[in-house]
């Protein structure tokens, strides 16, 4: 991949995942304090938790394939949990020119 689609692609994917537990732990608030979230949120709030499910997975394949890639599982698994497949690519082909995560 280029690199400069790569470097959008992370910072665009960091946003969004960052967005989306935002949205998560206000949701969780609103629900302890018996409120609720406005109707137009509901379907955000479901494409957020798909978001984050799946970049969860993607950071616990990330933290135990690392350790054989000699790089820190639970800091790459966090990489990883941000920026989605960048992320699994840059581990999965390290000669790429675009790994900037050491």
């Amino acid at each position: 991949m280029k690199k400069q689609l790569v470097y959008l692609i992370k910072i665009t994917s960091t946003s969004l995942i960052t967005c989306a537990l935002g949205l998560e732990i206000w949701y969780i608030y609103l629900q302890l304090t018996h409120s609720s979230l406005p109707s137009n949120l509901y379907y955000v709030l479901w494409l957020a938790s798909i978001a984050l499910i799946s970049h969860l997975f993607e950071g616990v394949i990330a933290a135990f394939k690392a350790d054989s890639c000699d790089k820190n599982p639970i800091t790459y698994g966090i990489y990883t949990f941000f920026v989605g497949f960048v992320g699994l690519w840059e581990l999965f082909n390290p000669s790429s020119e675009s790994s900037s995560y050491k």
